[in-house]
């Protein structure tokens, strides 16, 4: 069973910065897709960003390119998302998912494995 565990939640300031982990409990990172997804208030969980492991490609969603970044570490299995320019709509719970498919998806049915989200609160 692959078991994903988001940290690094919080809150933060209109134009902050916050950095989150997304720990993959897998033997081989190599051969997964892991996607980024958030949750805001009131709003359906969407996905806006992805990262294959395997070819190091990454996309995002345009409310998020240039602000946001996916990097990896694959010795320790561990994706993370580093946000900056921080605005209040992008107050949500943010999900890592992660799935053996071919690749980069935004589609929540792409993934079978999730972590329990974090919550990030951009407000002053």
């Amino acid at each position: 069973q692959v078991q994903l565990v988001e940290s690094g939640g919080g809150l933060v300031q209109p134009g902050g910065s916050l950095r989150l982990s997304c720990a993959v409990s897998v033997e081989r990172l190599d051969n997964y897709i892991i996607g980024w997804f958030r949750q805001a208030p009131g709003k359906e969980r969407e996905g806006f960003g992805c990262i294959s492991i395997r070819d190091g490609s990454i996309n995002y969603r345009p409310s998020v390119r240039g602000r946001f970044t996916i990097s990896r570490d694959s010795a320790e299995n561990t994706v993370y998302l580093q946000m900056s320019s921080l605005r209040s709509e992008d107050t949500a719970v943010y999900y890592c998912a992660a799935d053996k498919i071919h690749s980069c998806s935004g589609y929540i049915s792409d993934f079978r494995f999730w972590g329990q989200g974090t919550q990030v609160t951009v407000s002053s």
